[in-house]
């Protein structure tokens, strides 16, 4: 089949300091794969993940699902209870990874660039692509047609100057959808979005935003980098650049995480546990936000708290566990705390991260000891 042909997308000129990324991820993949397999599920409402006897969590549903309420890392009991009629399979690991190779080796056909971020996922950096005449809009485009060929799902795609920004893209258009931002229209583009579309920006950081009147990027850039800083520690830096849709990350095909975290430098010292406790729903946020990100949510194995003490004594507590936990970090952050008792300057949760296969047969060998 001939590709490129569409009138409708055309190749975009960018200068040669512009980068040319998509970002591409199949439209709630578990849950497409199980309705290509098994046509009668379509139109029914569907999701992919743990038994609710087993306080299993959603790892994926449906657009029917979603019109719901139901998301992904959802209890399924909870999901149950939004809809009753709501079908959960068990998840078919096996069969997802061989669609996963399938689509991975559609996006390293035209880029050695690729970073993958879940198994249906990735970043591609197509700068000096020569497919499609280097137009990176017709080179998502063909991506997806020929996803839906090969694998027989549908994709949607972000195109832009930057990673940040391609990832905001590809959500505008779902499902099976494209959206181009050009570089001279990134100012315009972030402007206007939400501040809770802001990586590592979860539900506890965007209320405190909104209750310091911010509700836009707009909003965000009247401020300046010492009082976001102030309000939000070492994580204020990076809101200042992305509510300016600045992201200067490459795309990498050779990154191999260990663990991924998040932690925070108070100012004063927070002064006792209840104190440490307030403060864990909204690294817990920031946390799920790059762990998302990273894709890595099927290679947690363990989790760990830091904290360190207003003397600069550090500690760190860790357990098994395949998810974050809010009750377990609750509980190592008590556990951490009492070895000094003291204030502490600053704390840090976080995962440790295993090979996904290993941890899938860890995490199920687990299932199988609690039943």
């Amino acid at each position: 089949m001939e590709y490129c042909t569409n009138s409708q997308y055309f190749n975009i000129p960018v200068t040669d300091r512009a980068r040319k990324i998509i970002h591409c991820d199949c439209d709630c993949f578990y849950a497409s794969v199980e309705m290509r397999d098994d046509p009668s599920l379509r139109g029914r409402p569907l999701a992919v993940g743990g038994r609710p006897e087993q306080r299993g969590v959603v790892a994926t549903c449906n657009y029917e699902a979603r019109k719901f309420g139901i998301h992904s890392a959802m209890a399924t009991a909870q999901a149950i209870k939004l809809c009753p009629q709501l079908l959960v399979l068990p998840p078919a690991m096996e069969k997802y990874r061989i669609a996963s190779r399938q689509i991975m080796e559609i996006y390293r056909s035209y880029t050695e660039l690729v970073e993958p971020l879940s198994l249906d996922e990735a970043y591609l950096d197509v700068t000096d692509s020569p497919h499609c005449k280097g137009s990176a809009t017709l080179i998502a485009q063909e991506i997806r047609q020929r996803i839906f060929e090969t694998v027989g799902i549908t994709a949607s795609a972000g195109v832009a100057p930057n990673k940040f920004v391609a990832k905001i893209a590809s959500d505008w258009n779902k499902p099976d959808g494209l959206f181009l931002v050009r570089p001279g229209e990134v100012d315009a583009f972030v402007a206007a979005l939400p501040v809770k579309k802001l990586f590592g920006v979860g539900k506890v950081t965007a209320a405190k935003l909104n209750n310091l009147g911010v509700q836009t990027c707009a909003d965000l850039r009247s401020w300046t980098v010492q009082d976001l800083q102030h309000h939000f520690g070492s994580f204020g830096l990076r809101l200042h650049d992305l509510c300016r849709g600045i992201d200067f990350r490459e795309v990498s095909n050779s990154r191999e995480r260990k663990s991924i975290s998040t932690e925070e430098t108070y100012t004063p010292d927070v002064p006792d546990l209840s104190a440490c406790l307030d403060l864990l729903p909204e690294l817990y946020e920031q946390l799920i936000g790059r762990i998302k990100r990273s894709g890595a949510e099927k290679m947690v194995n363990k989790l760990f708290v830091k904290i360190k003490f207003a003397d600069f004594q550090q500690t760190t507590v860790e357990c098994v566990g395949f998810a974050p936990h809010i009750p377990t970090y609750a509980r190592l952050m008590e556990t951490g705390w009492l070895r000094a008792s003291r204030p502490v300057r600053l704390l840090g949760v976080g995962v440790r991260l295993g090979d996904a296969e290993q941890v899938e047969q860890l995490r199920l060998f687990d299932d199988e000891a609690t039943v």
